[in-house]
Order: structure tokens, then C-alpha cells, then sequence
């Protein structure tokens, strides 16, 4: 008995283990808490002119900050091959007076002033303080002679909006990728046509899985119906393996108030759609006045290489294969007539279509695998997304791939030392029939 003893004390502690972390995400992703930075981030200083940037490397994940009015640049040194992308998420202080002009701009430019590309984002008519995203780029496309040299690019990172605004420094996350050329250059054309049919959410029984507080820790998310708990003023983040040739939808539902409130928060429940490289693809708000509300996301294309060949910000955004990011925020207002939550939040998501091959890249991102969905989350998406199983294994997939193989091996053990045992027996009982 003693090695079953030790067997189910060691599916109990990595069950514990995997209940822990679960328990430590639905913690992380408290109101209270900030944003979650990556936990490697490194901490870099925006210069306030372009000859003192410090270099952003390709793979890094760097922590800075932003004054109010201010500008800040920072430095890329770019190969004349590879495509780049930085993004930039500014998390100002809960307690911000933020207005609807206020936002994040960032910007890539070339060593005298030319601009590879501008991106604003804001917060919204709520002015609700949360984590935005703006990204940047500097491609090599013949549509951008003036940015397909290698050599030195500069990143800047703006504060927009009213001159006055109260608000103090905002935190900032920077990440920078670089994508490799193509082993065949192809059609430089958009695809003509797909499928803009707003597709019917997913339905059946929610199961529950919190969200991440950021980009870095968001929870992964495959096709289904999904539930958690979301409070005024919080952000939830969640990553979806979408493959080359799949299409995405997705839809945010918040639950009616409890009690008899009555009031109204305009653009109260926020959904935005990020790429692999983290820059905004799509958003949606909704207002809530109490009642169950629903905010899903406009239709966006399959992903296609070719998608960036188009001039529609969210079919461009749709050009790479790999893990695209839902955040879903609640207005802080929401508490003023309505209460201090959580309120019940469903998540719909859909992934349309088979995974088609790639485009043929001449070599591999930094950082690596960008651009791929890995067979674990093919499976991850499709195991936990799918509603098969029953609700153990359900349990387990959410739980972790962990702690599911540590007890399919354990119950596996079980299940062969019964059969020896019970062979055993047998062959004892056929030599001696009256024992």
C-alpha cells in the first residue's frame, strides 16, 4: 500500500501546485493589482532627445515611463532584411483623470525625421484608467523606400491629449520582434475577398477561466464559452493560438446587475483584439445600464501573410499566425451606480477554418516562434475548447498539462499493477485450485 500512498501524495501536490497557480492568476487579476508587467523586463529610460535612446533589442521586454506632455525616444538597430515591430502599453495610475483625448502615440522614424509609421491609442469617452497599446513599425516594403535601409531607427513615445490633465507619470512596457523575409517573394496584393459574415457565438456551458492582468501573464484561451468575474476599473488579459488560413471572432457578455440599480455607464465593457507583435487589430465598447450586455467584436479576416498588403487597419492586422490577445476592461464608473462587483463576464470565441501551411520564411523571428502556433496549443486549443470530455478532464485541462500527465500516469500505474496482480492470482489459482 505504501507506494499507492506515495503515488496520490504526489497527484495531490502537483494538483495543489496547479490549483495554486490558478489560484495565484484569479489573484493576480484583482482590482487592486496593477498592471503585469513581464516578469523579465528590464528597465530602460526614455531619453528626451533621439542621440541619448538607449537600444531596444529584438526579443526584450523592457519597463520604462512616461511624464505628463512628454516625449521619449528609443533606439532600434535594424538589418536591412527583417521586418520590425515595437509596441508600447502605458498603464497610468487608478486614480487618473483621464479625458476622451487623452492616449498614447508611438511612432518609428528614420535618423533625419522621415516617419516608418504612426499608431495613436486612447482611452475612450469613459476616461476609465487602464492599460492601451500603440505599436510602431519598420518594414521593408517597396511602399516604404525611405525605411527599408538597415542601419539605426528611432521609437518615439508620446502623451496625447488634454494639455492640462492632472494625471502623473504612466508606466510603460516596450516589446520589440523582428520578422524574417520570405524564401519566395509572392503576390503583393490583398486577398479580394473573405468571409465578412458575422459568425453565430459559440454556446453551450461556460467553464470557468480568469484572465491575466497582462500581456505577458494572459491566460490562454482555445474556441468556446468561458466565464469569470470582472470588477470596475480591471483589465483582463487572454492569448488564442490562431493559425495561418483561421479565422477569429470573439464576443464579450456582461451579466445583468444584482439588486434594483439603476444608472448608466457609456462605454462601459471594452474589447480589443492585439496581433502576435501586440498591436491593436479591432475593438468594440458597449454602455450598461444594468441589463445583460454583449460587445463582440466586427468581423475580421482569416489570417493571410497577404493581409498587410491592404490599407484597412483591422484586415492589415490579421497577417500573422501565433498567439493574438483579447483584453477586456470594465469601466471604473460601472461602480458608481451599480456597486463594487465582480459582475459575471462570458467569453465567446470562435476559430473558423483548418491551419494552412505558412508563408515560407527565409528564417526565424525574434523571438522565436513568433509567427507559429506550437502543436501543444493546437491541442490546448482544441482539448479544452472543444466541450468533449467529461468534466474531470475538463478540470484538468484547465487546471494545467501538468498536472493531467502527472495522474493519467498514476492512474495508468494503477491500472497495470491490477492487471499483473489479477494474472498473478489467476496463474496461483490454476496451479492450485483449492487454495
Amino acid at each position: 500500500m505504501g507506494w499507492r500512498t506515495a503515488a496520490v501524495a504526489a497527484v495531490l501536490c502537483t494538483s495543489a501546485v496547479g490549483t495554486s497557480a490558478f489560484a495565484a492568476e484569479a489573484s493576480s487579476s484583482s482590482p487592486s493589482s496593477s498592471y503585469g508587467f513581464a516578469p523579465d523586463a528590464r528597465p530602460i529610460e526614455g531619453a528626451t532627445q533621439p542621440t541619448e535612446a538607449e537600444t531596444l533589442q529584438p526579443g526584450g521586454s523592457y519597463r520604462s515611463s512616461l511624464p505628463r506632455a512628454a516625449t521619449r525616444y528609443y533606439r532600434l538597430e535594424l538589418d536591412a532584411d527583417s521586418n520590425a515591430y515595437v509596441s508600447a502599453t502605458a498603464v497610468p495610475r487608478t486614480d487618473d483623470k483621464l479625458s476622451l483625448s487623452d492616449g498614447l502615440k508611438v511612432s518609428v522614424r528614420t535618423p533625419d525625421g522621415h516617419s516608418c509609421s504612426t499608431q495613436t491609442a486612447r482611452f475612450g469617452a469613459s476616461g476609465s484608467p487602464h492599460p492601451i497599446t500603440a505599436s510602431g513599425a519598420r518594414t521593408t516594403s517597396p511602399r516604404t523606400p525611405l525605411c527599408t535601409d538597415g542601419g539605426t531607427y528611432y521609437v518615439v513615445v508620446e502623451r496625447v491629449g488634454t494639455a492640462d490633465s492632472p494625471g502623473g507619470d504612466w508606466d510603460l512596457e516596450l516589446t520589440a520582434a523582428t520578422e524574417p523575409g520570405l524564401r519566395q517573394t509572392g503576390e503583393a496584393t490583398a486577398p479580394r475577398s473573405w468571409d465578412s459574415a458575422t459568425p453565430a457565438p459559440p454556446t453551450g456551458e461556460a467553464r470557468s477561466r480568469p484572465g491575466g492582468p497582462g500581456f505577458a501573464a494572459a491566460a490562454s484561451l482555445g474556441p468556446g464559452v468561458w466565464r469569470t468575474g470582472l470588477s470596475p476599473g480591471q483589465t483582463l488579459f487572454y492569448r488564442v493560438p490562431v493559425d495561418w488560413g483561421q479565422q477569429l471572432s470573439a464576443t464579450a457578455e456582461l451579466d445583468p446587475a444584482a439588486g434594483d440599480a439603476r444608472g448608466y455607464t457609456a462605454d462601459a465593457l471594452d474589447l480589443t483584439l492585439y496581433n502576435p507583435v501586440r498591436a491593436p487589430v479591432e475593438d468594440t465598447d458597449r454602455g450598461y445600464d444594468g441589463s445583460r450586455r454583449a460587445a463582440a467584436l466586427a468581423p475580421v479576416p482569416p489570417v493571410d501573410y497577404r493581409n498587410r498588403y491592404t490599407g484597412i487597419p483591422r484586415v492589415k492586422g490579421m497577417r500573422f499566425a501565433g498567439s493574438y490577445f483579447l483584453a477586456v476592461h470594465l469601466s471604473a464608473a460601472v461602480a458608481d451606480d451599480f456597486g463594487d462587483g465582480p459582475f459575471g463576464l462570458i467569453l465567446r470565441v470562435r476559430i473558423k477554418g483548418a491551419a494552412q501551411d505558412g508563408p515560407g520564411y527565409a528564417g526565424q523571428s525574434v523571438p522565436r516562434n513568433l509567427f507559429q502556433v506550437s502543436p501543444r496549443e493546437r491541442a490546448t486549443g482544441v482539448d479544452v475548447g472543444s466541450g468533449s470530455g467529461d468534466t474531470a478532464m475538463r478540470a484538468l485541462a484547465v487546471g494545467g498539462i501538468g498536472a493531467g500527465t502527472v495522474l493519467l500516469a498514476v492512474l495508468g500505474g494503477w491500472t497495470l499493477t491490477a492487471r499483473r496482480r489479477a494474472a498473478v492470482q489467476m496463474r496461483a489459482r490454476a496451479q492450485n485450485p483449492t487454495a
